[in-house]
């Protein structure tokens, strides 16, 4: 702990502006980056929350240390946390092909709050702290995420005429050592009829004859990779 910052710990004029401060800087450092990658939640987004648990922290010091109300400090944080969650899930949409983005912004913006928290109850040190990991994850860890990715992934459109022969295609793609992460039913009123979206990962991919093999089997009409 920073002894030097004590005085700043209680309550005051000074201190409230330099908690708000610093909860505007760690949340606008943090919504830059995120503005910058053009995320759903971005600068204002970050600022805001920020402010806004930082202000909840403040809220809770108050009515503890002036209003001489018996309270448990902790529950306001908490609900503050929890009711994040639901800001967070407007961030995080679904493809059509069933793949899920905005899960790191909404992460990040819950992580956002929990570091207005900490410096808006006078835990400076946690709160910018938190805030520079928060910056360092996602910024460095962006790029290096797809270079760890051992093997590819597509997605498969295959049309069918029946269930059994869907079934072969999904025991063939397994026995070619490729992993199926989601499997998808649609259906349309084109000549095509019934198809399935099978989102696949796996080294098998690299067979070049994949679609090939698929539509070989009876009853597949058609294989493309979307």
């Amino acid at each position: 702990m920073l002894h030097f910052l004590d005085p700043l710990r209680q309550l005051s004029v000074l201190s409230v502006l330099l908690r708000f401060a610093l909860t505007i800087l760690v949340g606008g450092v943090i919504g830059l980056e995120r503005s910058v990658r053009n995320k759903p939640a971005g600068l204002r987004t970050h600022i805001l929350v920020a402010i806004a648990a930082a202000a909840s922290g403040i809220i809770g010091h108050y009515i503890y240390l002036y209003m001489r109300i018996p309270s448990d400090l902790s529950r306001i944080g908490s609900s503050v946390i929890a009711g994040m969650g639901f800001l967070g899930a407007g961030t995080i949409i679904k493809t059509p092909h069933n793949a899920i983005k905005g899960l790191t912004t909404a992460a990040g913006l819950w992580a956002t709050v929990v570091a207005g928290l900490a410096i808006g109850s006078g835990f400076y040190e946690g709160g910018v702290i938190a805030g520079i990991l928060i910056l360092v994850i996602e910024t460095s860890l962006a790029g290096l995420a797809p270079k760890i990715k051992l093997y590819p992934e597509v997605v498969l459109r295959i049309s069918y005429e029946n269930k059994p022969a869907l079934d072969k295609a999904v025991r063939l793609i397994n026995d070619m050592n490729i992993s199926l992460v989601s499997l998808q039913i649609e259906h349309d009123d084109t000549d095509d009829g019934t198809y399935a979206m099978l989102h696949v990962r796996g080294p098998g991919l690299g067979h070049e004859n994949l679609p090939v093999l698929l539509e070989d089997i009876s009853g597949i009409v058609s294989v493309t990779i979307v």
